[in-house]
């Protein structure tokens, strides 16, 4: 390692030492030669003026300390610095100037202070400039390759440089650290700075892209992190996090997209082993709209578990297949023994259900499977009902025949005070398990069913999530579309959803409503320009006229609220888990429900629009349609005198 190599791995407080150093002999020699210069030689007669080749750097230091000019990393000074150096010389030549005066000493030429000035800006910024050209050619950058800073200095940030630095697509010319011990120092001959250089480094080096480093964070602390980065115009990515790198799900070399959870997430509590095995380990499980994004979710978790067997119940060919291949390879190499078992099916197909439940003697059922896009539902309400409750109610009746243990709804947070018929058919998805419950405890000493809901709002990479559109409308240059600029909405994750629905299921005595705790909800429109601004763009609105990407507010869509929420009454209880609570709200007896539910299904068979929104109004008091529904492909034109509403007897 020679001199410069070792003087450039100095920490920054030892860097920053031989600076002021060096400006302490720079500056008195500066002020030797504005003598000579004006009195025509290398020994001017400066013997009574000998105490200011002290005096002047003593005056001169604490002005560019105080100008912050040794808080500058030379590598990256720009016109900034420049300007401050100027401003630093020309301070010390008038202190100089007014020292003179004061003293009262006579002979000094007057224009010692001005030669002083030129040859003291000669030599403060001549010296910074001429090691930053030198740093500059020693790291000269590759063109070939696109100017990267990795954020965190740790081991997972070396060994990414590591591999970067074998890269065709990527070169890291920095390290950023907030910690300050780590600051100037060097890893793989890569320098460590602060945040407050990535301004430096875009505008000096050219950089757009910030890699995240960080593997072990919390995700509190990310997106403390990725707040900070906000500002910048950088595009910021990520390495996988630590448990898919433990579990080989991922390689450190896989850079990504930053996870939306990192935007909006809270630390997940780990899951309670016992309540996570107990509806599933050695039982055979069946998940209806498996290859749906949370059905799909809910199977990896399961098996995750060692069920006895895995039933995978599902209407879509495709996503069907596209599931069990996934499972099946996962179970291979984790030298799982656990048969799955691909069903095409629908819930709607009563007889098909029954054979499925029979031959593979279920234990467990999770229904997922649902029509859950808000809009489509709305002008497709005949379809929506029929699939969403009484392809429920269908599961629900068979269960109970075929001596199902435990049977578990995924309801929504639209279920509540609903106002589109998505979550309106939910709603009585949930009112028709309950009906069951009651049945259920009249049947004497055989198999009782025990039927519970989860009920969560939306999760993050769902199909009918806005995130993906987000990604896709930023890719292709924008507008990014938001319906309305005060709409919220809660978020989990898909994990950890799926890992809460299965320790709610081992909870349920028979008909609760478990509600889990989603954190605080999030405006769509923050969300939106965080996207943006994440992805190195800016947001194009009044302030900002000439930015990357613009948001549009499109209006409310037909049945979509601003709010969601998650409780119809606000008296949760507690359960054994510190985010899943237990509603307590009315529910309708199972006779009167039955006597309507055989109204709508006679409306619904009629393909009657009018009475089938009229009748689930009577059967969902909360229901309050936001305008007109109009189901135009298939429904009837007959219209019903209105019906009063079912009186919730409990």
């Amino acid at each position: 390692m020679n001199i410069i190599t070792k003087v450039l791995s100095l920490p920054r407080p030892a860097k920053r030492g031989l600076m002021i150093l060096s400006d302490f002999t720079g500056i008195p020699i500066a002020l030797w030669l504005a003598f000579s210069a004006r009195y025509g030689t290398l020994t001017p007669p400066v013997g009574e003026y000998t105490w200011l080749f002290i005096a002047v750097p003593l005056i001169t230091l604490p002005v560019f300390i105080w100008l912050g000019l040794y808080r500058a990393i030379v590598r990256f000074m720009g016109m900034k610095a420049a300007i401050t150096v100027l401003q630093g010389i020309t301070l010390s030549s008038l202190l100089l100037g007014a020292l003179v005066l004061l003293s009262g000493i006579v002979g000094v030429p007057r224009s010692v202070p001005l030669i002083y000035w030129a040859l003291a800006l000669i030599y403060v910024s001549g010296t910074r400039f001429a090691v930053r050209a030198y740093l500059f050619s020693r790291f000269s950058r590759n063109p070939a390759r696109d100017p990267v800073a990795i954020y965190g200095a740790g081991t997972a940030g070396a060994q990414l440089a590591q591999m970067l630095e074998h890269s065709s697509d990527y070169e890291p010319i920095a390290f950023i650290d907030d910690n300050p011990v780590l600051t100037g120092s060097f890893v793989n001959s890569i320098e460590v700075l602060g945040p407050e250089n990535i301004r430096e480094l875009a505008e000096e080096m050219g950089l757009t892209d910030v890699l995240l480093a960080m593997p072990r964070l919390t995700r509190t602390r990310r997106v403390e992190i990725l707040e900070n980065l906000e500002p910048y115009r950088v595009h910021v990515r990520t390495i996988p996090g630590l448990d898919d790198l433990v579990s080989g799900a991922a390689s450190l070399d896989e850079i990504r997209e930053i996870d939306i959870e990192d935007l909006l997430g809270r630390d997940p509590i780990a899951p309670d082993p016992k309540l996570l095995t107990a509806c599933i380990t050695g039982k055979t499980v069946m998940v209806s709209g498996a290859g749906g994004s949370i059905g799909s979710e809910l199977c990896r978790q399961i098996l995750a578990q060692r069920p006895s067997r895995l039933v995978l119940y599902e209407m879509s060919e495709f996503a069907l297949y596209a599931i069990n291949r996934e499972l099946e390879g996962f179970a291979a190499e984790n030298s799982m023994d656990i048969p799955v078992e691909p069903v095409l099916g629908s819930v709607q197909d009563k007889s098909r259900l029954k054979l499925v439940m029979n031959n593979f003697q279920v234990d467990t059922i999770y229904h997922a499977a649902a029509y859950k896009h808000v809009p489509l539902v709305e002008h497709n309400l005949i379809e929506g009902i029929r699939n969403n409750a009484f392809g429920t109610r269908q599961a629900a009746e068979v269960a109970v025949e075929c001596g199902v243990s435990t049977f578990v709804l995924i309801s929504t947070d639209k279920a509540v005070r609903p106002t589109n018929v998505m979550g309106a058919s939910k709603r009585l998805a949930e009112l028709i398990l309950q009906a069951q419950q009651e049945r259920v405890a009249t049947m004497g000493s055989r198999v009782k069913t025990r039927f519970c809901m989860v009920r969560f709002g939306n999760v993050l990479g769902s199909s009918g999530s806005v995130v993906p559109l987000f990604r896709e409308q930023i890719h292709n240059g924008g507008p990014v579309t938001v319906t309305h600029p005060d709409i919220t909405r809660y978020f989990m994750t898909i994990r950890e959803a799926a890992q809460l629905v299965l320790q709610a299921s081992s909870m349920a005595k028979g008909g609760e409503v478990f509600v889990l705790d989603m954190g605080e909800p999030v405006r769509i429109d923050n969300l939106a320009q965080k996207m943006i601004r994440l992805s190195g763009l800016e947001v194009r609105d009044a302030a900002h006229p000439n930015g990357d990407i613009a948001i549009e507010y499109t209006g409310l869509r037909p049945g979509e609220k601003l709010y969601e929420e998650l409780l119809i009454d606000e008296n949760p209880v507690g359960t054994d888990h510190p985010l899943i609570w237990r509603a307590v709200e009315n529910y309708t007896h199972r006779k009167p429900l039955t006597t309507i539910l055989d109204r709508l299904e006679l409306a619904i068979s009629d393909n009657d629009c009018e009475k089938t929104r009229q009748i689930l109004e009577q059967l969902v008091n909360e229901y309050a349609p936001s305008g007109d529904i109009v189901d135009k492909l298939w429904c009837a034109t007959p219209r019903v005198e209105a019906s009063p509403k079912v009186t919730a007897l409990h």
